[in-house]
């Protein structure tokens, strides 16, 4: 799955309820099909690994949609877009004192205004850029605390009582991310 080899076996929209059942009802089937397969199972015809029974385990879509959409958050977060911005940061960052005696014209409203210096502008963007670089770095906590294991409406109803604790163990040392079961699930 993680290799996208299985891509064509996830033909939903991209509109969907925003648990994501839909979504979430699609990999099950697929890592069933996929189970049974590697078992010596064939396709359609014998299914040694049930989609609800043996994948799903009593899940909620409430409860891992919302977890898998906080794992690519964090995932996208922390090797991509974080580093990218800094990396457009310091390149900005370094040119405004050879941009110095640059003056250009202000634009405001789609209208010509007052003089600046290209340095002064490229000030600007690198401080919109720290500023959400900072709301970024805040944000990870938060998108660190993972609500699997709260299953339909966060009691953990038919849950193993460890189950939220130790997948979210399992995530942080598989990913290298630090996930952590959410205090509150609600």
């Amino acid at each position: 799955m993680l290799a996208g080899k299985h891509s064509a076996e996830f033909p939903l929209a991209i509109w969907q309820t925003g648990s994501g059942t839909q979504s979430n009802m699609n990999m099950n089937e697929v890592l069933a099909n996929r189970a049974s397969e590697l078992l010596g199972g064939v396709r359609g015809m014998e299914r040694k690994v049930h989609p609800n029974d043996d994948v799903n385990k009593t899940q909620s879509s409430n409860d891992v949609f919302p977890t898998a959409m906080h794992v690519a958050a964090i995932i996208a977060l922390r090797e991509t877009l974080i580093p990218q911005l800094n990396v457009l940061r310091k390149t900005l960052s370094d040119n405004p004192p050879a941009f110095s005696d640059i003056v250009k014209i202000g634009r405001t409203h789609l209208q010509d205004a007052t003089p600046l210096t290209l340095g002064q502008e490229f000030s600007g963007w690198v401080a919109m850029l720290e500023h959400n670089l900072r709301h970024l770095e805040l944000s990870l906590p938060h998108l660190s605390e993972l609500a699997l294991g709260g299953t339909a409406v966060g009691t953990g109803l038919n849950t193993h009582p460890e189950y939220a604790v130790r997948v979210a163990a399992e995530l942080a040392q598989s990913s290298g991310q630090p996930f952590v079961t959410a205090p509150n699930k609600f």
